[in-house]
């Protein structure tokens, strides 16, 4: 089983300097992506957008994105992805979510949380069409992605999304889970896709993590609840260093072999130095792990 560590900005606010000095970073200390979430409502770059200029800064550098399906239109959406991946030489990572159903990003995405789970069955059969070159609606895309095909996978703990993956999807990425969930989740996966006929690459299941240095407050542990009420918290959020690798460990073990770590956030937001003694010190503390 291949382990593959990457890093990801989620939604943190960096400035041109900091964003070069992360990018810059994650080869070196042995990363092997890196990672940039589509909050419309936070403070983070749009990731298409983030993940050209860091095409640029590193030409061997994988690009993941957690990105927002509803809301978009499709063909435009099919062919930002398949040109960004023909642009990298098939290095873009892709990972697909319906967005949060509570609070102003909920309004943001401009589709009801009822809804999402309707257009995301509905667009990733017309994406594939499209990369595959078949017309959708009589309109063939004169962009091709170098990946083919190039993956789509989906995260999500509910059970529909669950089925939905191993019905759909090429890969799954959870987060705010539990290694025991994670395990249940692949089982899952796995039974679906194999009532459909198909299967999802063993190795083609992982995590996102989001670390702390501190015990996170009140608030923050409430924000983190709301995510998942039956996990304990110190599994959802490790704090420290060693605790991401033992949570790593315990992953890998009941099967997760791909990691998204998110640091915490880092003030001032745009220091470059500060960023690099982080990843340095992520580096270190995951170092071995990937095979």
């Amino acid at each position: 089983m291949k382990v593959r560590i990457a890093v990801g900005l989620g939604a943190a606010a960096v400035d041109a300097d900091t964003f070069t000095a992360v990018v810059s970073a994650l080869g070196p200390l042995g990363f092997d992506s890196l990672w940039i979430s589509d909050v419309l409502t936070g403070p983070g770059p749009d990731p298409l957008v983030a993940l050209a200029v860091a095409a640029q800064l590193d030409p061997s550098l994988k690009l993941g994105t957690t990105l927002l399906l509803p809301g978009r239109n499709q063909l435009r959406l099919a062919k930002a992805l398949a040109s960004l991946d023909a642009l990298t030489r098939g290095r873009l990572l892709l990972t697909f979510v319906p967005g949060l159903g509570h609070g102003p990003k909920r309004d943001a995405i401009g589709v009801p949380p009822r809804e999402r789970s309707a257009v995301i069955e509905h667009a990733l059969p017309r994406l594939r069409r499209w990369w595959a070159g078949e017309p959708v609606d009589g309109i063939t895309l004169g962009v091709r992605p170098v990946q083919d095909p190039l993956e789509m996978w989906l995260g999500g703990l509910a059970v529909p999304s669950l089925h939905r993956c191993g019905r759909l999807a090429d890969g799954w990425l959870g987060s705010f889970c539990s290694p025991a969930q994670a395990a249940a989740a692949k089982t899952t996966i796995d039974d679906a896709a194999a009532a459909a006929d198909r299967r999802v690459d063993p190795e083609h299941f992982g995590v996102s993590i989001g670390y702390a240095h501190q015990q996170p407050d009140d608030r923050q542990l409430a924000v983190i609840a709301a995510r998942n009420r039956t996990a304990d918290l110190r599994v959802l959020v490790p704090v420290g260093y060693a605790a991401v690798r033992d949570l790593l460990e315990e992953f890998i073990a009941v099967g997760m072999s791909k990691f998204v770590l998110r640091p915490p956030p880092l003030g001032p937001p745009n220091d470059p130095a500060a960023w690099h003694d982080e990843l340095a010190g992520l580096a270190d503390a995951v170092a071995g792990l990937q095979t």
